[in-house]
């Protein structure tokens, strides 16, 4: 028996699919901002290389993505020494948001191309989504609504706060 395609529901992301793009890559705007200003950028962790950002316009609570500090959109593009860092980073926030969050799992994926997805095509970044079991109810169903229980200030909060705890 063929089962049914499952769809990930997020209507809300509309605001950014639909809304006026900015005209830079707000990656190398967070990438190049003084870090005192990382809360403005939601910017969790630097790296040497790499930077660890909240997605202003997650999935789910703790949607956050990992991108190289230079201006890539490939990820055979990136240098040894630069995808190491990311995927250091990559780790890195696994176990800042196992700490902080508790998921139950983890969805991991970078969307290469703007075909593929990918709302910032010209910057490559991997998304770490934590998931959790009934992450999915009946809300994006039947309402097109997706319930995020925390506000994105507070889930800055505890990352960053994680992320400062956890080398």
């Amino acid at each position: 028996m063929i089962q049914p395609m499952q769809h990930l529901w997020a209507p809300w992301r509309m605001e950014f699919i639909k809304g006026p793009k900015p005209s830079g890559c707000f990656f190398c705007e967070a990438a190049a901002a003084d870090p005192a200003q990382d809360a403005d950028h939601l910017v969790l962790a630097r790296g040497d290389l790499a930077l660890a950002i909240l997605n202003r316009y997650p999935y789910n609570n703790g949607h956050l993505m990992v991108a190289p500090k230079a201006h890539l959109a490939n990820l055979e593009d990136l240098p040894a020494a630069t995808a190491n860092d990311v995927m250091a980073l990559t780790q890195r926030s696994l176990r800042v948001l196992r700490q902080v969050l508790s998921p139950q799992g983890f969805n991991l994926g970078i969307n290469a191309g703007k075909t593929a997805g990918a709302g910032v095509a010209d910057h490559v970044h991997q998304h770490v989504v934590p998931r959790w079991d009934g992450d999915t109810n009946f809300m994006p169903l039947v309402a097109e609504t997706k319930v995020l229980n925390e506000s994105l200030t507070v889930s800055y909060q505890r990352l960053r706060a994680g992320f400062d705890r956890l080398p």
